[in-house]
């Protein structure tokens, strides 16, 4: 497989597979909100248009970035998601980086939006679709987003098969199941007795993402956000966006009526 990784700004054809990658936070929030019940989300070009979508339609919850904002349910934290009943319900999101990424790639034939939480199920789609080429859509800081970079990477190799060989360059060691940002230390478990199932890497795959979690403790995303530099932010967001394969899913965006529209996809 021919992985390329590219800003959102760098994308100049339709690709013909994309991932799109945000860690912190658009991707792991969207991931929890499938499994709290969400039927779909659909990704917004603007707060306005989010809010003109749940005036349409009363029944839809509208979520974005930052703090607590008049028209909008939620946030973008999976921290604050968790806990929401979202059962059947539509969630409209619009976030700076995740959603815009996966609107620039809106007519490639396959769109799979990620962040660790859903990592070895993207990698499983892209190994049982046999492709020749793939590009990773880097979506934060105008594609320098360590977090976003080392998700992508990770799962380019794991694409490769089951058992991807550890990245040139890097070493391994051991680890849990979350990364912690530089200067702190873990805390209790961030899991609640409501929250779903989850699934359960291998010591080998734990052990090959090591170094990508790594990088990503340590990016400028994890510390606004475990230093409370970031609004609408829970303290758990961190720990919570570097859970290793926390649900069996992928997530694959198509259009629906004009619509960027990201469901829940279990790869077989």
């Amino acid at each position: 497989m021919d992985a390329q990784f590219l800003a959102i700004d760098r994308i100049r054809q339709v690709p013909a597979v994309a991932v799109v990658v945000d860690v912190m936070r658009a991707y792991t929030v969207a991931a929890w909100a499938f499994a709290r019940g969400a039927e779909k989300i659909v990704l917004a070009e603007s707060t306005a248009d989010a809010l003109a979508l749940t005036d349409r339609h009363p029944g839809w919850v509208a979520l974005k970035d930052g703090p607590p904002a008049p028209g909008f349910d939620l946030v973008n934290s999976p921290g604050l998601l968790r806990s929401a009943d979202l059962s059947g319900r539509t969630v409209v999101q619009k976030t700076t980086a995740g959603t815009v990424g996966a609107l620039a790639v809106k007519h490639a034939p396959l769109v799979l939006c990620a962040g660790f939480v859903v990592a070895e199920a993207t990698a499983r789609v892209l190994r049982a679709g046999g492709y020749g080429e793939v590009t990773f859509v880097v979506t934060g800081e105008d594609g320098r987003a360590d977090e976003d970079l080392a998700c992508a990477e990770y799962i380019a190799h794991r694409a490769t098969g089951p058992h991807a060989t550890t990245a040139p360059g890097t070493t391994t060691g051991p680890i849990t199941r979350t990364a912690t940002t530089p200067g702190t230390t873990p805390g209790p478990s961030t899991r609640t007795a409501a929250e779903p199932a989850t699934t359960t890497p291998d010591p080998a795959t734990v052990d090959h993402a090591a170094p990508y979690l790594r990088r990503a403790a340590a990016s400028r995303a994890a510390v606004e956000l475990a230093t409370g530099i970031r609004e609408g932010a829970h303290p758990d967001d961190v720990a919570l966006c570097l859970e290793l394969d926390r649900f069996p899913f992928a997530m694959a965006a198509t259009l629906e009526d004009g619509l960027m529209v990201l469901r829940p996809h279990t790869p077989h």
